[in-house]
């Protein structure tokens, strides 16, 4: 099921059509595994009306990897595609292949790591033969890759590549809203459980099942020893890393509420000191993010040693919190789906805060002809010190607003106590901490909930002018 992808797919139509640069085009498309890159690239080549090559390249030598694409361009088996004694060879040929045959083409060399790894000469010979001959034909060059760090290096000035590539586009997991499509059965309170579980990685939503509720899923695939679940971590860190098992005790230590330095060292059983090797590959690798309280300035972020990890995918922080622990126990199944179900609520609330900052930042990106803030903002994230943490943080600088939100995942309504804790008390610890002591600023407020604040709270909040979200108005802004 191919769904969602217009911005995505907006993008690559309109290369089809520009005069500049063109008509000859150097692309790069990269993102995480299982994102969707070839479903993309299938969907955009079977509607662009043009003939096309598609090679994926595998874990083998050069010279196999040149005669495997050469077979692809050329459209002949590949014991009949001749060995070439370098990639200067396969791009002459290519060249003056394309130069017979004026149809326009695009070729895509797909998971183009592998073969940088096997012989980086690719690069360099590639970007001879672009200078020299491919960039005055009228063909799509498109290099696409898993390797996110690597492909991003291709963008960098020490990169053959620098300055001849016409076009990069990342890929991101699917937004929120595009689990309707998935799961149109489902209830939001399970697609936001979900959500937080696997993210919007589309290969991921397929392998579960919308026929089954959320804890069958659990049970039935998520858990299931013969499904991809339980072997996709591995498979991903095992393809980028060497001494998996200090990574993994980072990984899990992290995924069970580790988040600074030494609450992640002593879970981890790894020294600060040597800590900061694991944690910078992890964060080189996407998998890993240091988080700073928005409410720091530059200057005071520059210095701030304030810093929290967290897992970027949400699945990696799914996996080491619960599949990894029962794989290890041998626990049954059942018992692990109970645990889990229990644990759900707290679980999913860091979800919902997830879903909250991304609604925050749909409002600030629809224009202030339609939002619903009070104000633009430059910054969203959390605030924490030592006095308060508040989950939400919104904030402008530069007209020294600032947005005020809780997150409340219960079943019962919110009770004017949590909103008096939050308009009272939480902003006037926080004023205290922003510059010049919160003198001419202006708090905002909101509150994020499940099921509605009751008459006594809403009497606290709106009067402040204060927004409340429920989940059908979360959904609608996160659509946007």
């Amino acid at each position: 099921m191919f769904v969602d992808r217009q911005q995505d797919l907006a993008y690559f139509n309109n290369i089809l059509t520009r005069a500049s640069p063109g008509p000859a085009q150097l692309l790069l498309l990269y993102g995480r595994r299982r994102v969707g890159k070839s479903a993309l690239l299938r969907h955009w080549v079977e509607y662009s009306g043009l003939s096309a090559t598609y090679w994926l390249a595998d874990k083998e030598s050069p010279a196999l990897q040149r005669r495997q694409l050469y077979a692809a361009v050329a459209q002949v088996p590949p014991a009949e595609a001749p060995l070439m004694e370098s990639w200067q060879e396969f791009w002459d040929w290519l060249a003056s292949h394309l130069a017979q045959d004026y149809t326009r083409r695009i070729i895509i060399l797909d998971e183009v790591s592998y073969a940088c790894e096997a012989d980086p000469a690719l690069l360099t010979t590639l970007q001879n033969a672009w200078d020299e001959q491919l960039r005055y034909g009228n063909s799509i060059l498109l290099l696409c890759g898993s390797h996110v760090k690597m492909m991003e290096s291709l963008l960098e000035e020490q990169s053959p590549l620098y300055g001849r590539l016409t076009g990069d586009w990342h890929l991101q997991p699917l937004p929120f809203h595009t689990l309707r499509q998935f799961f149109p059965a489902w209830e939001i309170d399970e697609r936001i459980a979900l959500y937080n579980m696997v993210g919007g990685v589309p290969a991921y939503l397929s392998w579960l099942d919308s026929e089954r509720s959320l804890l069958e899923n659990i049970g039935q695939v998520i858990l299931d020893p013969g499904r991809m679940f339980v072997a996709e971590p591995q498979l991903l860190l095992y393809d980028e890393l060497r001494e998996l098992s200090s990574y993994v005790a980072v990984l899990r230590a992290i995924a069970n509420d580790g988040h600074t330095l030494s609450e992640i060292s002593r879970q981890s059983l790894i020294s600060r000191t040597s800590l900061m090797f694991y944690l910078s590959r992890l964060q080189e690798l996407q998998l890993v993010e240091r988080r700073l309280p928005v409410t720091l300035t530059e200057t005071q972020q520059s210095r701030s040693k304030r810093g929290r990890y967290y897992l970027l995918d949400p699945y990696f922080h799914f996996y080491y919190r619960f599949v990894a622990p029962h794989l290890q126990s041998q626990r049954e199944v059942q018992e692990t789906v109970s645990l889990i179900e229990n644990s759900l609520p707290a679980y999913t609330r860091a979800g919902f805060v997830t879903l909250a900052r991304e609604w925050i930042a749909r409002q600030a990106q629809s224009g202030r002809s339609i939002s619903a803030l009070p104000f633009m903002p430059e910054s969203i994230g959390a605030h924490w010190s030592r006095r308060v943490q508040v989950d939400v943080v919104a904030i402008n600088w530069r007209t020294r607003d600032i947005l005020l939100a809780e997150c409340d995942w219960s079943l019962l309504p919110v009770d004017a106590p949590l909103v008096r804790d939050l308009v009272d008390e939480k902003a006037a610890l926080i004023r205290r901490e922003l510059p010049d002591e919160g003198d001419g600023w202006t708090f905002h407020y909101a509150i994020f909930t499940r099921t509605g604040l009751t008459e006594a709270a809403q009497a606290e909040l709106l009067p402040r002018g204060g927004l409340i979200i429920h989940l059908s108005r979360l959904e609608r802004g996160l659509g946007l």
